[in-house]
């Protein structure tokens, strides 16, 4: 026969196979929705990471030099706090507009021209280069149109929102 310690001193060693709980498996109906919103997330965030690299480059290239263009991290903090707040201020979420929506809308549309404005007259007035200018705009787009998917993408209110992240 075969003893103990043979079995142990193979080279696979003892193989023990156990069957995976049903408690521990997601419904088959949920994977392919749970999937497709984390690789929306995913995506999203590498758009932010190369919205961020332009704008970084606009400022940290030896021949650009100065930081400046940094300020624009406020507006792109200020941009979604409008919504926020209409979102929990409104009570009528079935209206196709509202007053509180459309003045969110307002200062939303206010921030994000004050952030591709503010890099052009830093340009104007020589406080930056040309080039670093054309760096953060092409980093405020990338930024503003990542914040704007991950709006459409969370912000259905179905089983997979942004409130859950």
């Amino acid at each position: 026969g075969v003893s103990p310690r043979s079995e142990a001193g193979s080279s696979r060693g003892p193989q023990i196979r156990s069957a995976p709980r049903k408690a521990e498996l997601a419904p088959p109906s949920l994977l392919p929705a749970a999937m497709a919103g984390v690789k929306a997330l995913v995506g999203l965030s590498f758009s932010g990471a190369i919205g961020l690299t332009f704008l970084m480059l606009g400022c940290a290239l030896e021949y650009y030099g100065v930081y400046w263009p940094l300020f624009v991290l406020i507006f792109y903090i200020l941009c979604p706090i409008p919504h926020f707040i209409a979102k929990r201020v409104s009570d009528d979420s079935d209206a196709a507009s509202s007053a509180c929506r459309e003045l969110a809308y307002f200062f939303t549309t206010g921030i994000v021209v004050s952030a591709f404005g503010m890099p052009i007259i830093l340009a104007r007035v020589e406080a930056i280069k040309w080039g670093a200018c054309g760096l953060v705009l092409a980093g405020n787009a990338v930024i503003f149109l990542t914040i704007l998917g991950f709006f459409l993408v969370f912000g259905r209110g179905d089983d997979f929102s942004w409130e859950q992240w």
